[in-house]
């Protein structure tokens, strides 16, 4: 901004900005997140005007009573974090004013993920969320409504947060901050043990919004941790202990140095998730190629009629539309163009069928297609016109990695409802119990390494080996592999055969594993 004028500092955006951290002081005071003279608040002054990295930064004092701060009170930086305007001392009791310890760890946030606002707080359920295994780099929590309320995130995905060792001085953190956002490039929050919480959004709304979620999480993990429940799988059950295998316990109390050294509690390689394929490894290929795709080409035409105005299968046409426009470009065989959205209903629709079948015949792993399989076998899993099928051993493997504390994650290029769909109706009941998440073809494909490495920084872990991936397809465990994360083959009935020498271990059921 170069030089900043009196007039722009007496601006109607800083006041509001000065005001509004003064009432969310107030308030969060009375949650317990800012009491003692604990914890500061930092935002962003919004003028479209000026790009946001150089927008003025305003930030709470360090060392003062956060329930009676007043706007004047705010220190005014620069984009780059220089001083530009420093409140008035008060007279006695009061300290002389002190921008925030804090100011550091704040400007890591706004500098590597150009937040709007950053909170740190203090709240009691922050600090004993690290505090129930001070052994543990992270905290994970998944199947909690709130969870939505994290940005990028949803209700079956698995929520990680980095934990970082306290210190003396708050400055202290400020590397041990930096290196864990590098690392967890999804997070949008750092747990510092014993201490508290910074939490950043793009705005103060969406700052103060995932503050408010984080909290709930944490007071929910709390409180099933109190029942003996086990608040990061997605049936929150008891805490398990398998007679003859590790205890959760000991599986979670393995330190990061002995993780890094690729060791757990029985000395063997230390396997934190298992990523799933599902044709081929957890289903026979048959269950998709001769009941799952006959079923969504021969239902493709009462599937649009049915919902054509639905606002779900207009953003599926849409989908299609996009994809067959690209196909017409590349000269891809059986596309066929679809009439304009003006056209009658039955015209649309029969382009849109060929264009589908022809799709299918040809097994496209594209997303377009996938999306509406999967509302398709939806439907048809509601009226038990379809059962999911997995081979005997899956239940069995899922419940025992379950008990261990082993999360595990599907990963298919079918869309994630219609993995939902398969896992939650078996003969076997509802698996989904047992599973912590799922990733489709939206990560990339299955083939590529940049796909695995995108897992990889989903999943939070130190290393990707502590990723074991179980698939069928030669190219994808070499993918997989290429990633750093450990591969295995499955080989089940109807699978195609390997090449020679194609070096991975294979197995014939999950039990083996």
């Amino acid at each position: 901004m170069g030089s900043v004028s009196q007039a722009y500092l007496e601006s109607e955006p800083v006041k509001e900005a000065r005001s509004l951290i003064s009432e969310l002081c107030r308030q969060f005071y009375s949650l317990g997140w800012v009491s003692g003279t604990g914890g500061s608040i930092t935002m962003k002054v919004h003028d479209s005007s000026i790009p946001k990295p150089q927008q003025l930064i305003l930030m709470s004092p360090s060392g003062v009573q956060k329930e009676r701060m007043e706007p004047e009170d705010m220190y005014v930086l620069s984009g780059d974090g220089a001083i530009i305007s420093s409140p008035s001392p008060k007279p006695y009791p009061h300290k002389p004013p002190k921008c925030s310890d804090c100011a550091p760890l704040f400007m890591k946030a706004y500098h590597m993920r150009n937040a709007g606002a950053v909170i740190h707080g203090h709240g009691m359920e922050s600090c004993l969320a690290t505090m129930i295994n001070p052994h543990l780099k992270e905290f994970r929590i998944t199947h909690m409504e709130m969870i939505k309320g994290i940005q990028g995130h949803g209700y079956y995905d698995e929520l990680v947060i980095p934990i970082i060792e306290n210190t003396a001085y708050e400055n202290e953190l400020t590397d041990s901050l930096a290196k864990v956002i590098e690392a967890y490039p999804k997070t949008t929050a750092v747990l510092v043990r014993n201490h508290g919480i910074y939490v950043w959004g793009d705005s103060w709304i969406s700052a103060k919004t995932q503050s408010e979620c984080y909290h709930y999480l944490f007071d929910a993990a709390i409180k099933l941790h109190q029942l003996g429940l086990d608040w990061s799988t997605p049936d929150h059950g008891p805490i398990q202990v398998v007679k003859g295998v590790p205890s959760v316990d000991c599986r979670m109390n393995v330190s990061k140095k002995a993780r890094l050294a690729d060791s757990n509690c029985n000395g063997k390689p230390f396997t934190r998730c298992i990523v799933l394929d599902i044709e081929g490894t957890t289903t026979p290929i048959s269950f998709v190629t001769d009941i799952l795709f006959p079923y969504a080409q021969n239902n493709v035409g009462r599937h649009l009629s049915a919902t054509y105005a639905s606002a779900e299968t207009q953003d599926d046409i849409k989908l299609l539309r996009s994809q067959v426009e690209d196909d017409l470009k590349q000269g891809v065989i059986g596309a066929v163009p679809i009439p304009s959205e003006d056209a009658e209903k039955e015209e649309v629709i029969a382009a849109l069928v060929a264009n589908v079948e022809a799709m299918i015949k040809a097994d496209r792993k594209i997303t377009a297609l996938k999306q509406l399989q999967g509302h398709i076998w939806r439907t048809g899993f509601e009226t038990n016109e379809l059962k999911g099928i997995v081979f005997d051993d899956v239940p069995e493997a899922l419940e025992k990695w379950h008990a261990l504390g082993v999360k595990v994650y599907i990963y298919s290029s079918g869309s994630r409802l219609a993995q939902r769909l398969l896992f939650g109706n078996t003969k076997f009941g509802d698996l989904r119990k047992y599973l912590s998440g799922y990733f489709d073809t939206a990560v990339g494909n299955k083939r590529e390494k940049r796909s695995y490495v995108e897992i990889t920084d989903t999943l939070g872990v130190d290393k990707p080996s502590e990723i074991l991936f179980l698939t069928d397809i030669y190219q994808e465990a070499i993918a997989a592999k290429a990633a750093g994360m450990e591969a295995i083959i499955s080989v089940r009935p109807g699978n195609s055969p390997l090449p020679d020498n194609h070096g991975f271990k294979t197995i014939n059921s999950f039990l083996e594993v």
